[in-house]
């Protein structure tokens, strides 16, 4: 979860007078491509280069924080916790007369779950979606232009609370049953939370479009959540991809290099795999909201919650989470960060800072001294890439891969087996086990999202799925149909289960009366495939397509050395089955328009790293240095502007650590407006004919340096929060 607590304080300045400057819009702000979360007043350093800030909170300050970000030019938002918040007035009665803490999330040992004090995690009862929305419509009175309701959590090791009791009796017509007595216990504990939590945000949605008729507005809820793949990891259960059938209209995927660097197992290794594990995270939630008309945001954190990382882990890690996102060009929206003023105005380790060796507590601890305010180039990195992911809406998508068509099928339910009875494997490795040997060989393989296959063109851009039940259990078999009308159309369907899943057991649609009385899940896929619930371990011919069935465990499969090994092998047989040239390759590269997006992986004995030759500027570069050769070791994340793919048909900026509107050719050169975050470097790289003589920047003189080979020019100022006029001649 992103921490509120910002280690600076909110700055108390108003909000400023207009810009002195007159400048145009950038037409590319209504589409909302880019955004940020605070709970800060609007201060000079933190005007950032994005078209949305998201006021945080609905407490008594919330409409002056509106007031000041919408005066500096922000489309403003509202993003308030759902399943937290100093939401006090509803537990002890002041919103409707009664005591609702009771309601808080408890453990089997009766400890209540709290984020701090009395702000606890709350099992939603029938009046908590009423509280919250009362919170939301006065916010949009206020002026918020959307609505982001953050982090619907109940933690699997719940489901002990009197509220929560009350909810079972209510839903199942029997006595509560505790959930670590038994699999079905367990498992139906979990459905039940993650339904409280889809009522719950279904009472806001409703309200908020009930106010939208009376009013003629047209504001949108959006749901800030963790991946699928993190919620499980974290045994976190939540509504996730049920919440667009319940009115969201979208949400923030919120990885960052806190969930990514969560570790797993791999060729029975385990370790962090930042840039791995955030592909996975993006692609779940891009899985989410395929085939739909919810809109997804992308988050990147520059730090994270824990301040005990010194800064240059911090850039190693974000840079890995920034290239992981853009490998899903489906997506182009961004939220650039969460809590601006904690990256910029805090403080934190530097790099080569050693810990205090005395224990504390579980976390590292540091000097005051070691502790240092944002590095300059890195900050200046940091603009220059939000700036950049404006533009990431682009129609030219090319890949330099291994094989593509190859899906993995994720349900919900992954969230429901994690804590209890008999939970499934601690690193996810029902999940990991399969992802990572595709990834780590340059195969970009994509979650697909059991609960969204509703006809068979939702698997038209697949020719290979991979797919077990170990770890999750579809929640109904309406997905069997749509697999099986594919399998038969010529797709080849990779099962990797050994059915000794403890959870085939519980009671539901698979063994019920009338059901098909089917041993699992599997049986019944199965039979719907055509090849019958007996159907022995082996490949399958099914219609025009083909089922090949390893009879494994994949989370044993990621703890042994040669797993991976063997999980391609089976890839590559489908592919043959369904004729796909199989391929390997050490690297991901994805042009993206004039955006190059790449990243090293995993090179087999002998095999040479990939080399980019070109000419490129260097967008994780503070000075944007150009570059004719990267080359991609098994650690190389890359974002690169590829300048042969750049019209040259006038002058141009083309990166910027800064905002820029009104971009002008005159003559041979250019003017621009630029505005920035105060206290940040701004370094500009231009696309011009030929050398120019001199720059100005408001007025002032500006050093230029030129690079003739690139014919591009780089510049470097203060960056202002109000817009300079910036003029190369």
């Amino acid at each position: 979860m992103i921490a509120r607590t910002c280690i600076a304080v909110a700055s108390v300045l108003g909000a400023l007078a207009a810009p002195a400057l007159a400048q145009t819009p950038d037409p590319r702000q209504g589409e909302e491509r880019t955004s940020f979360q605070t709970h800060a007043n609007w201060d000079p350093g933190l005007q950032l280069p994005a078209d949305v800030a998201m006021v945080y909170g609905i407490d008594a300050r919330m409409p002056e924080r509106i007031r000041q970000w919408k005066a500096r030019g922000y489309i403003v938002h509202l993003m308030t916790g759902v399943a937290w918040g100093e939401y006090q007035d509803y537990l002890y009665g002041h919103f409707d007369g009664k005591n609702h803490v009771d309601e808080a999330q408890t453990d089997r040992h009766g400890k209540v779950i709290s984020h701090g004090g009395d702000v606890y995690y709350m099992s939603p009862g029938p009046e908590y979606g009423k509280y919250l929305a009362q919170g939301v419509l006065r916010a949009i009175d206020a002026g918020a232009e959307g609505i982001h309701l953050e982090e619907p959590e109940f933690w699997a090791r719940a489901g002990y609370s009197e509220g929560f009791k009350r909810a079972w009796r209510a839903r199942y017509k029997e006595d509560w049953t505790p959930p670590h007595e038994s699999a079905d216990a367990q498992y139906k504990t979990s459905l039940l939370k993650y339904v409280l939590y889809r009522d719950a945000l279904k009472q806001v949605f409703d309200a908020v479009k009930e106010h939208n008729e009376k009013t003629g507005k047209n504001v949108k809820c959006y749901v800030p959540t963790h991946s699928l793949v993190n919620y499980a990891l974290w045994n976190i259960v939540s509504p996730e991809s049920s919440l667009l059938t319940v009115g969201a209209d979208g949400f923030i995927a919120q990885v960052w290099t806190g969930t990514a660097r969560s570790k797993n197992f791999y060729e029975g290794k385990e370790a962090e795999r930042t840039f791995q594990t955030a592909f996975f995270e993006y692609g779940a939630m891009t899985a989410a909201t395929r085939g739909s008309d919810g809109r997804v945001w992308f988050l990147h954190d520059p730090i994270e919650d824990d301040p005990n990382h010194d800064w240059g882990d911090y850039q190693t890690n974000w840079r890995c989470t920034v290239v992981g996102s853009l490998f899903w060009p489906e997506t182009s929206r961004f939220e650039v960060v969460p809590w601006p003023e904690r990256v910029f105005h805090g403080r934190y380790p530097k790099v080569g800072a050693k810990p205090d060796p005395t224990p504390f507590g579980r976390r590292r601890r540091f000097a005051d001294s070691d502790r240092v305010a944002i590095p300059p180039d890195y900050a200046t990195e940091l603009v220059g890439v939000m700036n950049a992911l404006n533009d990431m809406k682009q129609s030219e998508i090319s890949w330099d891969s291994g094989v593509r068509g190859v899906g993995l099928v994720v349900s919900d339910a992954l969230m429901f087996q994690r804590e209890g009875f008999k939970p499934s494997d601690s690193h996810l490795g029902n999940f990991f086990g399969l992802a990572l040997p595709c990834i780590q060989r340059g195969i970009p393989a994509e979650p697909v999202q059991l609960e969204n296959l509703r006809d068979v063109k939702d698997l038209a851009r697949y020719k290979v799925l991979l797919m077990t039940y170990e770890g999750m259990k579809p929640m109904t078999n309406a997905a069997d149909a749509v697999i099986a009308d594919w399998v038969k159309a010529g797709g080849v369907l990779l099962f990797v289960d050994d059915d000794q899943d403890p959870y085939n057991a519980i009671r539901s649609w698979w063994n019920a009366p009338g059901g098909g009385d089917f041993a699992n899940p599997r049986q019944a896929l199965f039979d719907a495939l055509g090849v019958g619930r007996d159907a022995e371990p082996g490949a399958h011919a099914v219609g025009s397509g083909s089922l090949i069935w390893a009879e494994a465990s994949p989370a044993a499969l990621s703890r042994r050395a040669d797993g991976a090994t063997e999980v391609r092998k089976l890839i590559e047989q489908a592919c043959a089955a369904a004729k796909v040239e199989y391929e390997e390759t050490n690297h991901l590269t994805l042009h993206r328009g004039p955006y190059v997006i790449a990243a090293g992986l995993e090179s087999r004995p002998g095999e040479s790293p990939h080399v980019l030759s070109g000419r490129f500027v260097d967008l994780f570069d503070g000075r944007l240095k150009v570059r004719d050769k990267v080359e991609l070791g098994p650690d190389a994340r890359v974002l690169l502007i590829d300048l042969d793919r750049v019209p040259t048909d006038r002058p141009r900026v083309l990166a910027a650590a800064c905002r820029v509107t009104d971009e002008t050719p005159e003559g041979g050169g250019l003017s621009f407006f630029a505005q920035g975050p105060k206290g940040v470097t701004a370094s500009v790289r231009v696309l011009l004919p030929r050398a120019p003589k001199a720059a100005t920047v408001a007025g002032e003189s500006a050093k230029l340096s030129w690079d003739e080979a690139s014919k591009t020019a780089l510049l470097r100022f203060p960056n202002s929060a109000d817009p300079v006029k910036v003029t190369i001649e």
